[in-house]
């Protein structure tokens, strides 16, 4: 009875404090955008929620903002459960301020982390900010700090999630940015450190603020955001299909789903390798033969598209993948790629989900472009990342697998667990045309019929290398396997591996080429 008086005082004093709020609301439901409590209802398990720091009202006095209090102080905190498992949440209002961020509203947020990490479980930022309340000054700009701190603490922890709902510019991005996902909001949501009129103030240049910030922009080409959504249901849905493949915090594994085995053979795998080695194939059409049904759920499906990374399922097991693609730059590394690959393999090292790589690289992109632009630099992040990792690790290459970027993609010899290859795999230092131009240029410059020689050395070279039995012969290839054959072998190797217990020197930490 007392709690219901509470509720319903604190409702009243709110609408009294709000005055036109509801307005604002309005607004808001015109945009298609929930406000911040319905963001929470939509994503909590029904009467989960408990919220912490109801009355909190900011404590600034300059301005005349002692006459402008609103309970909570634009941003609502607390914890409960989504398909059962604890989450601590916080939703930012931009009714309050433009959801700007306060001292108070940074107090809120800390005490929440802190919680997060004390009790290992997830945190998911509901974020809709202006950035800093500029009538603060300096105090808002050091909460900003605090939480930022916090992120840094965390990150490795246990999972961290932001959902951006709204704008957010200034140091409102900043948090997000070092947390494991970024979900956006097409249309209603846009990210940026500086606005399209400072930008055109500094630098002359006419930019909307979608075409700066927007979900689009950051899903294609900064890569800042890992999925965007239609609207906030689909967002808030997003998130939790995310939290399905990750586990609590750091020191537990992702749950494992009940699985009943059955025919595991995939006749479908058979025949998507062209019969050209010039020919691109899906690799989309290869994990899904290889997975769970309809398990497979994509990161960054828009963003460096010639690599394809994202959780799926395997016999019930969460495990992240990495894939060459082939219809994308015919699926080489290159600077954009080798980024999105090792943020990934590094995300799901953090949190035990076992990671399984699918080989059809023909090398790193050359050119100038991506020497100016460190291909060196950025290939060494996904093969730094590979070799750190812990998790159990398999792979498999379905086609071409040559030069450094062979030993790039979790290889035996940088500390893959189990290797395997279809009998289409070849596996060389580069393809069999230019080596033998290399090899065989002497012989070709003096035959009578250059052309042709050529021809023969390729064939010489390709019965040489253009096969995967070289490699297993040496053991960096556990098992030649046939296609249809993949997932029953995979299934076999992850349960195997489920118990893989594997340690690092003793280090303060790695210094990965950034």
């Amino acid at each position: 009875m007392a709690s219901s008086k509470l509720e319903l005082l604190a409702s009243k004093k709110a609408q009294a404090q709000l005055g036109g709020g509801q307005t604002r609301i309005d607004k808001q439901h015109q945009k298609g955008k929930l406000t911040a409590r319905e963001r929470i209802h939509f994503l909590m398990d029904e009467g989960s929620f408990e919220e912490i720091g109801m009355f909190v009202q900011h404590r600034s006095t300059d301005f005349g903002m002692e006459k402008q209090q609103f309970l909570g102080d634009g941003v609502v905190t607390g914890y409960g459960t989504v398909n059962g498992r604890l989450v601590y949440v916080f939703a930012q209002d931009f009714t309050v301020f433009g959801g700007s961020l306060s001292e108070t509203q940074a107090e809120k947020i800390c005490k929440l982390m802190d919680l997060a990490v004390k009790n290992g479980a997830p945190v998911i930022g509901l974020n809709d900010s202006g950035g800093a309340r500029i009538q603060e000054g300096v105090k808002s700009l050091g909460g900003y700090a605090d939480i930022f701190y916090r992120n840094v603490l965390a990150s490795g922890v246990v999972p961290q999630i932001s959902a951006i709902m709204g704008p957010c510019a200034g140091g409102a991005v900043y948090s997000p940015a070092m947390t494991d996902f970024i979900l956006m909001v097409e249309n209603t949501s846009y990210m940026f450190v500086t606005g399209p009129n400072v930008v055109k103030t500094v630098t002359n240049e006419e930019v909307t603020a979608e075409e700066l910030g927007g979900a689009s922009a950051h899903s294609t080409k900064s890569g800042v955001t890992h999925l965007t959504a239609v609207h906030d249901v689909d967002c808030i849905n997003k998130i939790k299909q995310l939290l399905s493949y990750l586990p609590q915090n750091c020191e537990e594994k992702p749950v494992k789903l009940a699985y009943t085995p059955s025919d595991e053979i995939r006749e479908q795998l058979a025949t998507i390798i062209p019969e050209s080695a010039n020919q691109p194939y899906d690799m989309r059409e290869v994990i899904e033969g290889i997975v769970d049904e309809e398990s497979f759920m994509e990161i960054h499906p828009d963003y460096a598209e010639n690599i394809v990374v994202g959780f799926a399922r395997i016999a019930g097991r969460s495990i992240g993948i990495v894939a060459n693609q082939p219809v994308s730059l015919a699926g080489v590394l290159d600077v954009e790629s080798s980024k999105k690959a090792a943020r990934f393999v590094r995300t799901c090292d953090c949190f035990n989900v076992p990671l399984l790589v699918l080989v059809d690289v023909p090398g790193f992109l050359p050119g100038t472009d991506q020497e100016w632009n460190a291909i060196i630099t950025n290939g060494a992040k996904l093969l730094f990342a590979f070799s750190e990792a812990t998790v159990p690790r398999v792979t498999l290459i379905t086609r071409k697998a040559y030069g450094g970027a062979y030993d790039v993609m979790n290889s035996k010899h940088i500390g893959a667990d189990m290797n395997f290859a279809w009998p289409s795999a070849e596996i060389a230092v580069m393809g069999a045309k230019g080596a033998s131009e290399i090899i065989f240029r002497k012989e070709i410059k003096e035959a009578s019929d250059p052309a042709a020689k050529l021809k023969e050395k390729e064939l010489e070279y390709a019965d040489k290398f253009a096969h995967p039995y070289r490699a297993a012969a040496r053991g960096f290839i556990d098992e030649v396997i046939l296609p249809e054959h993949s997932r029953k072998k995979l299934i076999k190797a992850f349960a195997m591996l489920e118990n893989k217990v594997d340690s690092l020197p003793k280090k303060k930490h790695g210094n990965i080429p950034l």
